[in-house]
């Protein structure tokens, strides 16, 4: 079997960032890092949890919800995965820029947090999400297109 592409990116050399991971016809997905692979330590469940949840409702309120095809938390719990379809480079920043912020500032009940819309909806950490989220809005302050490349 060929390696996937995503195992074929050195995780040794990978700092926390915003990269493209891969493209497929008009979907492009992101590699959005909170950690360093293998150097610190991984994200807790129920902040993962929480950030997917306020991220995922976020974008798909925005005015190109459309174009947002899935978010959701990588296996190894160092970051997420963002695809879009048909979006502007740029947007996909600024949008994931956008949902950090929102979910660095927001108060009150986690959407499809309950038994009824979650299947694990005990597991939700908001401020550890706060956190996580403050964390990535700093750090994507300034990102650029050009930085969405992975580092060699």
């Amino acid at each position: 079997m060929e390696r996937i592409a995503s195992f074929q990116v050195d995780h040794t050399k990978l700092p926390c960032g915003m990269y493209l991971s891969r493209v497929d016809g008009e979907i492009d997905t992101y590699d959005l890092r909170t950690r360093r692979p293998n150097q610190e330590p991984v994200m807790e469940n129920a902040a993962l949890h929480t950030v997917e949840h306020l991220f995922a409702t976020f974008v798909r309120n925005a005015a190109d919800a459309k174009q947002v095809v899935y978010f959701g938390p990588m296996g190894c719990r160092t970051g997420f995965y963002f695809l879009t379809c048909g979006m502007d480079r740029q947007r996909a920043i600024d949008l994931t820029r956008e949902a950090f912020a929102f979910i660095a500032g927001y108060e009150g009940k986690i959407p499809g947090a309950s038994e009824r819309e979650c299947g694990n909806w005990r597991d939700h950490d908001l401020e550890g999400a706060k956190k996580e989220a403050q964390k990535m809005e700093m750090l994507l302050k300034n990102w650029t297109v050009e930085q969405l490349k992975y580092p060699e």
